[in-house]
């Protein structure tokens, strides 16, 4: 079993515990850049509702790049502003890692091979214990130190043996350093890289895990690689954060990172309450059918508006939006609240009992006023 380590908990911060037997925490990364300009005004009020979202929808960790000292100082005002613990990603200066660190920035994510000798790594390692900040050593299989890759072109070593080699010799860093609040990331476009080195590591380290495929893809193919990957690894115990890293909205990361953790919750013997979603909370489930000829109600259009309103709210529900009479109340009779078509009406129902028969053109506001009242 994995070390604790404390993320946040200080000043306005969130506190999570992560590690051990304690809930494996869903996080995601910032898709863009920000400026000073981008938190004023309407636009900075934007940015503050949409991570209170992510929050709402179980996102515990909020990733950050910092690729230069501008981006540090728009991380630490950001940082002043939320709750939520934010991540700031570092490579090459390590003068950006000190000065994320004196922010409420809750944790690093560096890797030691790339911001230079042993004394800039000893400041940081120094300044993170100080300030009682937790790292993250990312390793990736395209960034390999130069040997470990030349051995993987050689056939020396597996991709996954070069990822935990890379990883091993980071945390030897750490330790020496006497640094304990460390965890590791191995990632690897590769899902049968990222298993087998993450299987690899989780027996020679205790350091909690942070497990993903990383440039996964677009959501259908990004979602379905890292579906196999962490189901599998959750699925053995190995795991204690999770990204699912799509070339789409942090929300679908999120959405995705619940969906996977319920799911091997309910499939995988060994996975036990740590892989239920944020806080340990199922939340909103969403069925809804694909939709055919026979369908009455756009189900695709109504559910692309309600889908980050519905994961958002802290209810365990099932919702279910059909698109015909033929899978409407009877085959989501378990939901506890549906909508479906039924030739050209709308149907909402609860436990397969049609409690309102309304117009398409109503179906918006008469689900928001059977939601609330639930």
């Amino acid at each position: 079993m994995s070390r604790v380590l404390t993320i946040g908990g200080f000043d306005h911060v969130d506190g999570i515990k992560l590690g051990g037997s304690f809930p494996v925490v869903i996080q995601t990364m910032w898709k863009d850049r920000l400026s000073f300009s981008d938190l004023e005004g309407s636009a900075g009020e934007q940015i503050l509702e949409r991570i209170g979202r992510l929050k709402q929808m179980g996102c515990a960790l909020l990733r950050f790049a910092v690729p230069d000292p501008e981006a540090a100082e728009v991380l630490g005002e950001l940082s002043s502003r939320v709750s939520m613990p934010l991540v700031a990603d570092i490579h090459f200066d390590y003068k950006i890692a000190l000065r994320c660190l004196d922010y409420p920035i809750a944790k690093i994510r560096i890797n030691p091979g790339n911001i230079g000798g042993r004394d800039r790594v000893e400041k940081v390692l120094s300044k993170a214990a100080a300030k009682g900040i937790p790292i993250r050593i990312g390793v990736n299989a395209g960034s390999l130190p130069r040997d470990l890759a030349a051995g993987v072109d050689a056939g020396k070593l597996s991709q996954a043996e070069a990822l935990v080699s890379a990883a091993e010799r980071e945390l030897a860093i750490f330790r020496e350093f006497d640094f304990s609040a460390r965890m590791v990331s191995m990632k690897a476009s590769s899902v049968a890289d990222t298993i087998r080195a993450n299987r690899l590591l989780a027996e020679r380290t205790d350091a909690p895990l942070h497990i993903g495929v990383t440039e996964a893809g677009p959501l259908i193919a990004g979602v379905v690689r890292n579906t196999a990957a962490l189901h599998t690894l959750l699925g053995e115990g190995i795991g204690d954060t999770i990204r699912v890293s799509l070339s789409d909205t942090m929300e679908n990361e999120v959405i995705a990172g619940r969906e996977i953790l319920n799911t091997t919750a309910e499939t995988s013997e060994c996975a036990g309450e740590r892989q239920g979603a944020a806080a340990g909370k199922k939340g909103i489930t969403i069925v809804s059918c694909p939709r055919c000829g026979r369908n009455g109600f756009d189900t695709h259009g109504f559910t692309q508006r309600w889908q980050d309103i519905l994961y958002a709210m802290d209810k365990n529900l099932t919702v279910a939006i059909m698109g015909c009479a033929v899978n409407g109340p009877g085959e989501a009779r378990h939901a506890d609240l549906g909508i479906s078509g039924a030739g050209n009406k709308v149907l909402i129902f609860r436990h397969g009992e049609v409690i309102r028969t309304i117009d398409a053109a109503d179906a918006d506001a008469a689900f928001r006023e059977e939601l609330d009242r639930l």
